[in-house]
């Protein structure tokens, strides 16, 4: 009986001293099992930080925006090296703007997920290499924007997932002319496909350079001809003449943005004159920071839908008459710091809806010449100008023009009616008198050769 009941007191013990243990064991777990969540959830958390911050890091920047029910995302000038990952976007778009960035290769589907893409605009890249799968999937896309890169070959397969592509832009590229070239030219050359690759010409082989692969005969680029004497390899044509200098081509030197609207950049490009084939759906024309000093007549004839022309910048010292000539959409002029001293009457007259003027920046010399300037836009109320301040001459320097002009109204005699007839002309109690035919006589003996030619006239009504 003594012997159970320290049998009884030792298993009582025991379990008092081996319960804590247990209970901290649970515990413990409890607690582990409590941090191995805590430190998941902060895993997974940390996951999806790191995908809005890869979005982020892939399209720094990007503005997105909706016009007119399309959704715009203009990466243009951002320094990606990629194309941008579809799904950092809220909507699909349907304009990709990727114009002036660093991306040098296009792999094959990069664009998986923009698949209702109509336009793309990859111009002023450093793209080399276009795989033939890269663009698969843009079975929508209208408009591919390719130009001012660096591709020398690109093959038909390449543009047969869009089938619906009608405008593609491929000049300003180094183009090799040789057999790898041969589906794109003859695809190129298809009468439907009239909008691809205008304006695209030949960098290499050397006697093909400035050919438009639109003109090239795509039988000769596989075909090998043995090199002559001196080792280059002859031309399949005759020698052309050198041919005259010609005004630069708008396409070869400007850059032209289709989205939202067509606007052409021609900034910085060192032109002496308006390029040449200024497309007429052009919108905006910024030929500022040039030197473009004279400007001729029916330079922009063309450009029919021009409402915004920069011509600033451009030591610009005459206007022709005719040299806005058909502009009669233009809203905004831009003038400004060039050297005109005066405008010329009539230059003006076709900018019906001109609402914006600047003029700031210019010698103008306050004299008559100046007048009609100010009298256009005495005509044109609705016309806000700026910077129309006399440089010359001195007594003027500083004031507005339209104050020396009222000064000038103001200190100027009341004019009298020019052609009014002197009294003996208008009495005709005079007519037919003695004095009357002795100066009739006069002029009838004088000499034909020695009448000075009369300034006015008298005719007589019976």
């Amino acid at each position: 009986m003594r012997l159970s009941v320290s049998v009884l007191l030792v298993a009582s013990l025991l379990g008092l001293l081996l319960l804590p243990s247990t209970e901290a064991k649970k515990q413990n777990k409890g607690r582990g099992m409590k941090g191995a969540r805590h430190k998941l959830s902060r895993v997974r958390g940390a996951g999806r930080h790191s995908r809005s911050d890869t979005s982020r890091i892939v399209a720094p920047n990007c503005a997105e925006s909706t016009e007119s029910g399309d959704v715009f995302i203009d990466c243009q000038e951002r320094h990606l090296n990629t194309i941008p990952s579809a799904q950092a976007w809220s909507k699909q778009p349907k304009h990709l703007l990727l114009a002036r960035n660093r991306i040098k290769v296009l792999r094959n589907r990069i664009f998986t997920g923009y698949e209702g893409l109509t336009s793309l605009d990859l111009q002023q890249n450093e793209i080399s290499l276009v795989e033939e799968g890269a663009f698969q999937g843009l079975t929508q896309l209208t408009t591919l924007l390719l130009q001012h890169n660096r591709l020398s070959t690109l093959s038909e397969e390449t543009i047969i997932p869009m089938p619906n592509l009608g405008y593609m832009r491929l000049y300003d590229n180094p183009w090799n002319c040789q057999c790898a070239m041969d589906s794109l030219v003859r695809t190129l050359q298809v009468p439907s496909n009239r909008n691809l690759g205008n304006h695209a010409r030949c960098e290499e082989p050397i006697w093909l350079k400035g050919k438009k692969l639109k003109q090239l005969e795509a039988e000769q680029l596989c075909k090998e001809l043995p090199p002559n004497d001196q080792g280059v390899r002859p031309s399949t044509s005759p020698q052309e003449p050198i041919p005259i200098r010609t005004k630069p081509e708008s396409n070869a030197v400007c850059h032209t943005y289709l989205f939202p609207q067509v606007r052409m950049d021609c900034r910085n490009k060192g032109l002496t004159e308006v390029p040449a084939g200024i497309p007429d759906d052009v919108v905006q024309l910024d030929l500022s920071n040039n030197a473009i000093r004279h400007l001729k007549a029916k330079e922009f004839q063309s450009a029919k839908n021009l409402k915004v022309l920069n011509l600033s910048n451009n030591n610009m010292e005459h206007l022709d008459t005719d040299s806005l000539t058909g502009l009669l959409q233009l809203r905004e002029l831009d003038l400004s710091n060039n050297l005109l001293q005066f405008v010329q009457y009539g230059v003006l007259e076709d900018l019906y809806f001109l609402s914006q003027l600047k003029l700031g920046g210019n010698p103008w010399v306050c004299d008559y010449s100046i007048h009609y300037m100010v009298y256009w836009l005495r005509l044109h109320p609705g016309v806000r100008y700026s910077g129309l301040l006399c440089r010359s001459p001195p007594e003027y320097t500083g004031e507005k023009v339209e104050e020396y002009i009222n000064n000038y109204n103001r200190g100027c005699p009341k004019e009298r009616p020019y052609n009014r007839p002197s009294a003996d002309q208008t009495d005709p109690e005079l007519w037919n008198t003695p004095q009357e035919l002795q100066a009739e006589l006069e002029e009838e003996l004088e000499p034909s050769h020695l009448r000075v030619p009369q300034k006015y006239e008298i005719f007589r009504l019976s």
